[in-house]
């Protein structure tokens, strides 16, 4: 879609669909706070009515008679560095907040809301117009664990989307027992061959896909050619073991898959056979041992001919190099962090 940047393409660290939670909103009279990071798109019926007036798929608060502004505090499901901010006013015509600003933190541990400090703008105040999607650029490079939405003074928002890349905490990661292919641990698509009914990050999201649509699905081909999706993996590492899941994909799985690796340090065009094409069946997860398998930085599903896949995994060993990386590019990032 023209004029939409491409960070939208990143996952989004705030959805509930990776853990994320709104832990606070100063109101809530009207719809739940909880709406704000639902993974689905919002839908509306005119002339719903509850007990709070129509039924909102959104967040909504009174309207103000005192000075002030409401606010909702997001603990983000992937702590991590945001390249963008979605405001998402969808179905709120005549109640949408006129501006809004996102603030951000990063907290250690596990802060409850009254706990949080060193809130920094990511998002200075800007206006905002009813039923549109908002799109900022976030240009502040650092790993951040909350988010805080401040709409001025009241009104709806349909979502907030926070997409950016995570950052894992290395104190929190096993370097001898890993998913070197986890969005949670810093592993991120960073090529595809086609996405058309669903994001590629689905694949190396966190936890169980349940429903088809929360995993990776592609057209039908009509040619002789077959998808793939590529992972740079969380750190240079060993793949041990690969679990290739088609749950919920039925009349759509690929008949065969296989996984390839590169190490880019060293032959960046050379992809050598971690699971080579093996036969799938429709919803199952297949878990496969690899052995001897040599140190890659990425890895390449492919599937045969097209179809759809729940997650992908690839549990194995972080190198001594892969490790190092991850430390210092969290020290990186958390070393000008507010407090």
């Amino acid at each position: 879609m023209s004029g939409v940047p491409e960070w939208v393409h990143l996952p989004d660290l705030a959805s509930r669909g990776v853990g994320g939670s709104v832990v606070w909103a100063n109101d809530e009279s009207f719809a739940e706070r909880e709406n704000l990071i639902s993974r689905a798109e919002p839908v509306h019926r005119a002339g719903t009515f509850g007990h709070k007036g129509q039924v909102y798929d959104g967040w909504e608060t009174r309207r103000r008679r005192e000075p002030g502004d409401d606010a909702a505090v997001v603990r983000l499901g992937l702590p991590g560095v945001v390249r963008g901010v979605v405001v998402d006013t969808a179905f709120f015509t005549g109640n949408y907040p006129p501006f809004a600003t996102v603030e951000a933190t990063s907290a250690v541990g596990h802060p409850s809301p009254e706990e949080l400090a060193g809130w920094e703008v990511v998002v200075p105040r800007s206006p905002l117009r009813g039923d549109r999607k908002h799109h900022f650029d976030v240009a502040v490079r650092r790993r951040f664990t909350h988010v805080r939405l401040i709409i001025h003074p009241d009104g709806g928002v349909a979502r907030l989307r926070v997409h950016g890349e995570p950052v894992p905490d290395p104190g929190l990661l096993l370097p001898g027992a890993v998913d070197l292919a986890a969005l949670e641990n810093g592993a991120a698509v960073v090529g595809c061959s086609d996405m058309f009914y669903s994001s590629p990050n689905n694949l190396i999201a966190p936890g169980q896909a349940a429903v088809m649509g929360e995993g990776w699905e592609t057209a039908r081909r009509r040619d002789d050619g077959h998808d793939w999706v590529e992972v740079r993996l969380a750190g240079a590492g060993v793949v041990r073991l690969a679990e290739l899941d088609t749950s919920h994909f039925k009349g759509n799985a690929p008949g065969w898959a296989a996984v390839r690796g590169r190490d880019a340090r060293v032959a960046p065009d050379r992809w050598f056979d971690l699971l080579p094409r093996t036969r799938l069946q429709p919803d199952t997860r297949h878990r496969f041992r690899l052995d001897a398998a040599p140190e890659a930085t990425h890895a390449r599903l492919e599937v045969f001919p097209d179809g759809g896949m729940a997650r992908l995994r690839l549990f194995g060993s972080l190198t001594d190099d892969g490790m190092s990386d991850l430390v210092r590019q969290y020290q990186v990032l958390t070393a000008t962090s507010s407090s």
